[in-house]
This record gives C-alpha cells, sequence and structure tokens, in this order.
C-alpha cells in the first residue's frame, strides 16, 4: 500500500484530505506543521507528500526542499486557498507536480494522482495502469464525470460497513475522540460523493463527539441511512 503524508496546520482541512487520500486506497500519516512532518517522513519514507503552503514552523515549500535534501524521493503536492502565479511556481521550483487549490476536489486529486503512481490508487478500471504523467488539463471531462466519479462511488460503498464499525465501536467504548475522527472523515468522504442526509448525520454525532457527547441514537440513525442508500 502506497503512503501519503499530508501536512495542514488546519486539522479540518488535514482530515478531509486524509480522507479522501485513504479512499482512494492510501495509508496516510498526518502532520500539522513542519518539524511533525519531517519526523514522520523519516519513520515513515512516505511516497507522497501534500502540505499547504502555510504551515507552522516554515512554508510548505521550505519543507520539501529539506524533504528532499534529506533523500526523500516522494512526489509533492503544493495545496493552498490562493494558488497565484507566485504561489505556483515557488512549488514547482521545490519540485512539486502541483499546486491545487482548496479545497481540492476528490475527483481531480484521485485522478491526477493516479496518473503518477503505481499500486492499488493507480488502477484504472478493469485494472489497467496510469502510470503516465499527464497534466489536468488533459482528462477528458467526461471521463473525470463518470468513470472516476463510479469508481469513487465503488470504493466508498465498499469502505462504508468498516467505517460505520468504527464508528459504532468507538461509541460503544466511549471513545469520543475516536467517533469525532471516524465521523468526521465519513463526513467529508459522503458530501463529496452525493450522499448529504449521510454527511449531515456524520457532523451531528463528530460535533457531539467534540463536546464529549456519545449519541448512540444518531449512530443508529446513520446506520440505517447509510446502508439504506449506499
Amino acid at each position: 500500500m502506497l503512503t501519503a503524508l499530508v501536512v495542514d496546520a488546519d486539522s479540518d482541512a488535514r482530515r478531509r484530505m486524509a480522507g479522501l487520500l485513504r479512499l482512494g486506497g492510501w495509508r496516510v500519516l498526518e502532520a500539522s506543521g513542519a518539524e511533525a512532518a519531517l519526523r514522520q517522513a523519516a519513520d515513515s519514507d512516505p511516497d507522497l507528500v501534500v502540505t499547504d503552503v502555510s504551515i507552522p514552523g516554515e512554508s510548505g515549500t521550505a519543507l520539501l526542499r529539506r524533504l528532499r535534501r534529506n533523500g526523500s524521493r516522494a512526489r509533492f503536492v503544493v495545496v493552498t486557498a490562493e494558488p497565484t502565479d507566485d504561489v505556483r511556481a515557488e512549488a514547482a521550483a521545490a519540485g512539486a507536480l502541483a499546486c491545487l487549490a482548496k479545497p481540492v476536489e476528490a475527483r481531480i486529486l484521485l485522478d491526477f494522482l493516479r496518473s503518477r503512481t503505481t499500486g492499488p490508487a493507480a488502477q484504472g478500471p478493469r485494472g489497467e495502469s496510469r502510470g503516465e504523467i499527464r497534466e489536468l488539463d488533459d482528462f477528458d471531462e467526461d471521463y473525470l464525470d463518470a468513470d472516476l466519479m463510479d469508481r469513487l462511488h465503488e470504493m466508498y460503498v465498499d469502505a462504508l460497513p468498516g467505517r460505520l464499525s468504527a464508528i459504532a465501536r468507538s461509541t460503544t467504548a466511549g471513545d469520543t475522540a475516536g467517533v469525532f475522527e471516524a465521523a468526521h472523515i465519513l463526513a467529508g468522504t459522503s458530501g463529496q460523493l452525493g450522499h448529504p442526509d449521510v454527511a449531515s448525520v456524520c457532523q451531528a454525532i463528530a460535533a457531539d463527539a467534540r463536546r464529549g457527547v456519545l449519541a448512540h441514537a444518531r449512530v443508529v440513525e446513520l446506520q440505517e441511512l447509510a446502508l439504506a442508500g449506499a
């Protein structure tokens, strides 16, 4: 399994990106700043690093340069709320394959990565390789909207029982942090893939968990709603 390291000071943005990557078949590590990212990279040697431009400690592009000097062979992607020409040029100079605008759409991120990697996240329909390097503008819009979104939805459905079990298991165990993380991730992917009702209940569960409340009735409602609509 390919490993990605997501670096972002914004915990919500970081979890959203991590959730999208996990949906695409990646093992994901997270860091909130440069020093934590360097430690994670030294321990795990990730295949991909996705970093915001603005992170604690130093800029995301400076982090990428340090990682490369340390011998990292990862692919680099920069994300930013304001992808100006200057920021794109800085990202390219740091070795990034792309500078993407936040929030990054699921279909763009996963198809972009699939075109540049190997392994589960790189397989197209029927398992054919997508290893050639292509630019986002080269992708056919019908392919993005039909083929990729169908594939994303299949992965969503396949992963759904496990994600629901994680929420239920953490709720039973009284693990509010675990409930929050699992519900937050499922809310993000559900919203991205056209399941707003599921996303809404997940957001409510996550909000309760953040306050230390375990909403058992909402968890039951979520299981019924998600499985009925999958």
